[in-house]
């Protein structure tokens, strides 16, 4: 696999998806991601990586409800009852991810890009994110990002990466799966 080159027109997003691939790499395990308001961008930067195929296993844009019921298994009275964008929808997309597939590690990411479709309790520019990583409870989150649509949705891909870059980062051991 090759980094990268670095020039100052390079985004960081190439540089965490580079470090990404090199630690899974490491630890023999895959990737998957399960995307909503990012709409595949996060996959996108991870297979802009040449090698990716060797640590990324699916990406899954579930855009609608039903989408992320059918094809991760979000129950729908967890999206009923909490709503796409919340810390109860990502965790069980992270889960779906992992079920639906042959990957280790997950990202499953959530939110209101805008410029509509916001709402008091959950303005436009609300994102919910999650990890898995093996052996470790689903980590979510939630950020409130500025901007237009693109830029919402390009915080989130990269805040998303730049997160699981740093868990992988931090792990010093891996026990066996």
């Amino acid at each position: 696999m090759n980094k990268p080159s670095t020039n100052h027109n390079e985004p960081p997003i190439a540089e965490l998806a580079y470090a990404i691939g090199q630690r899974l790499l490491k630890f023999g395990w895959k990737l998957t991601v399960a995307e909503s308001c990012t709409g595949g961008w996060i996959a996108k930067s991870l297979t802009d990586i040449p090698g990716s195929s060797a640590w990324l296993e699916y990406g899954f844009v579930t855009y609608s409800n039903t989408a992320k019921h059918s094809l991760l298994g979000v129950p729908n009275n967890t999206l009923e009852q909490h709503g796409a964008v919340s810390a109860a929808t990502v965790s069980a997309m992270a889960q779906g991810a992992i079920i639906h597939s042959n990957a280790n590690v997950a990202i499953a990411v959530s939110g209101i890009a805008g410029p509509t479709g916001g709402t008091p309790d959950k303005p436009v520019g609300t994102v919910w994110l999650a990890w898995y990583l093996p052996k470790h409870k689903i980590h979510t989150e939630c950020q409130h990002f500025t901007g237009n649509r693109k830029l919402i949705r390009q915080q989130a891909v990269h805040y998303a990466l730049q997160e699981l870059c740093s868990m992988l980062e931090n792990l010093t051991s891996i026990d066996p799966l």
